[in-house]
């Protein structure tokens, strides 16, 4: 798309792990030190590629299950996982290429920006800082932030509220099948960049609107 070109949306929502960082290495260090923690085996880095994406809880319930740790010890997992990930937030993650000249890029045509993402707000809105992400977005939502998660259409329908936008004008931008299906509930155009974390399957299998291999390659034809 040409500088000239008018885009057919208003605003865009953009999803982080896996979308714009890469978070892997933290939920691994974060994650092995709570199954050290409590005595238990360690997980495998493919197994976190696979799982995330839907939250902290359901990461360490599938963390227990996967090592074969009793269900009754999520309580403590959960409490050690967020001490540890508190610690460690964005010491192993990198800014995916493109990220961040993409987002100047959207900026730059008139576009508002939110950041909507599953991780704990908390955790989202100190990595944004750390990575120097932060100042693009005019809002920020994690998944603590409403009453569910993506994929339900909820968190993106209160995310347009937010930025004053109709869903059809407001674009999603995500890494995974949670993020396609709650744009498609929600009414939002969506893209998917195809280097995320999307359960082990490709991400053309949800049928997108468009797959790009960076962000920056958006608004490109």
């Amino acid at each position: 798309m040409s500088p000239a070109t008018p885009l057919p949306w208003h605003a865009a929502i953009i999803d982080l792990d896996g979308t714009m960082v890469d978070t892997v290495g933290d939920f691994d260090a974060a994650l092995n030190r709570t199954l050290a923690e409590l005595d238990q085996p360690a997980i495998q880095r493919a197994f976190i590629e696979r799982t995330v994406g839907k939250g902290s809880e359901h990461l360490i319930r599938r963390t227990l299950a996967e090592v074969g740790a009793p269900a009754e010890l999520y309580e403590a997992a959960w409490a050690a996982y967020q001490r540890h990930y508190r610690h460690i937030n964005g010491a192993h993650s990198a800014v995916y290429s493109g990220v961040l000249e993409g987002l100047q890029a959207l900026r730059a045509r008139g576009l508002r920006l939110a950041c909507l993402t599953n991780k704990p707000g908390e955790f989202a809105r100190e990595l944004l800082a750390r990575k120097g992400l932060d100042g693009h977005f005019e809002v920020v939502f994690g998944g603590d932030a409403f009453e569910r998660k993506k994929p339900d259409p909820l968190p993106l329908l209160r995310t347009c509220e937010a930025l004053g936008t109709a869903p059809a004008q407001t674009l999603m931008v995500g890494d995974s099948s949670n993020d396609c299906q709650a744009a498609r509930a929600a009414g939002c155009p969506v893209v998917l960049v195809r280097y995320g974390y999307n359960h082990g399957e490709p991400v053309e299998a949800s049928q997108p609107d468009r797959v790009i291999d960076r962000l920056d390659a958006l608004l490109q034809p």
